[in-house]
């Protein structure tokens, strides 16, 4: 009997120690960061920033696989559908908090197909409008907006972008009628603006339009968020001139669900420690955003709060699922 309980115990010591090698050697080969979105824009530049510091950080090469389509429906569900071994993992922005209440299908459910890591960063949107506007602040562009209803038009990368829902947050907000007019990606938004096509932009990359500012080719009315940027510290907060409005956006990384929890854990680590380095510092700064690296569980709050704050301001706006 002892001999027996000694051999089931010295079997249980051994697979204990096997199974803390095996999480301990994570990882052992690359790691894919899927993108769904097209190269360039924040989450992108920020995407590569991070790979970078997590490939030397970890060892293995952490490489971004950029997967656009379908307001970010592919890449997401490439990744819902790979194996939960922390080899696979997914960039997301606002979309794909929003994505639930402007389609009737998506082919995985945007809470259980994933395993929440961290939030990466709190992004701000900055309101931009043509160098030609005859506005000059964010007072005097409400006013003119307000005396020209229906005949301003407002550039976004497309229906329930983080850019559409600020903007139609500020129409409500302000009792303003703005016009949507999408795009298929920033630079074609931009172009847009600066030829005047359109009178205003909501962009949520702050680095792709400071050149711009700069240099007198667009005005900054303000940013989105309740403090004004180190970038753009002459630009005020829209919630200066429009008390209450804050409109953010983020990015974060999700993996399958089912990824053991030691992986989450480390990849969580990974990330807080890249978010810490001056490098990724230094970048966030430059487009508007703030490291947070949170908790997984943390995260998984903001991407519930989030569905339930699009769903109730689509609903609102009369928005119809496609």
């Amino acid at each position: 009997m002892n001999i027996g309980r000694n051999i089931r115990g010295l079997v249980a010591t051994l697979l204990v120690l096997a199974s803390g090698t095996l999480q301990a050697a994570y990882p052992e080969r690359p790691i894919r960061l899927v993108v769904p979105s097209g190269a360039g824009g924040v989450t992108d530049s920020l995407a590569r920033a991070l790979a970078q510091i997590m490939s030397t950080n970890m060892g293995q090469q952490v490489y971004v696989d950029n997967r656009a389509g379908a307001s970010g429906i592919i890449g997401s569900q490439a990744v819902a559908t790979s194996a939960p071994d922390g080899y696979t993992l997914l960039m997301v922005f606002p979309s794909h908090v929003v994505n639930p209440s402007l389609f009737k299908s998506i082919p995985y459910d945007t809470v259980k197909s994933f395993a929440p890591v961290t939030l990466v960063s709190n992004v701000s949107m900055v309101f931009v409008v043509n160098k030609d506007l005859p506005v000059n602040n964010m007072k005097e562009f409400i006013s003119f907006a307000k005396a020209n209803p229906g005949k301003l038009n407002f550039a976004t990368v497309g229906a329930g972008s983080l850019g559409h829902l600020g903007a139609e947050t500020f129409n409500t907000m302000a009792n303003t009628k703005i016009v949507h007019v999408p795009y298929k990606g920033s630079p074609q938004a931009l172009s847009a603006l600066l030829a005047g096509e359109v009178q205003m932009y909501v962009v949520a990359s702050a680095s792709s339009v400071v050149p711009h500012i700069r240099s007198n080719k667009l005005k900054a009315l303000g940013v989105s968020v309740d403090t004004r940027l180190s970038v753009l510290p002459q630009v005020p907060t829209v919630a200066e001139t429009l008390q209450g409005f804050e409109v953010g956006g983020w990015n974060g990384i999700l993996a399958p669900a089912g990824t053991p929890d030691a992986v989450i854990n480390r990849l969580q680590q990974e990330v807080a420690k890249a978010v810490r380095s001056p490098q990724l510092k230094k970048i966030l700064e430059n487009e508007g955003a703030i490291g947070v690296a949170n908790t997984p569980a943390e995260f998984e709050k903001v991407i519930q709060r989030d569905i339930d704050r699009w769903a109730k301001l689509l609903m609102e706006m009369g928005v119809q699922k496609e």
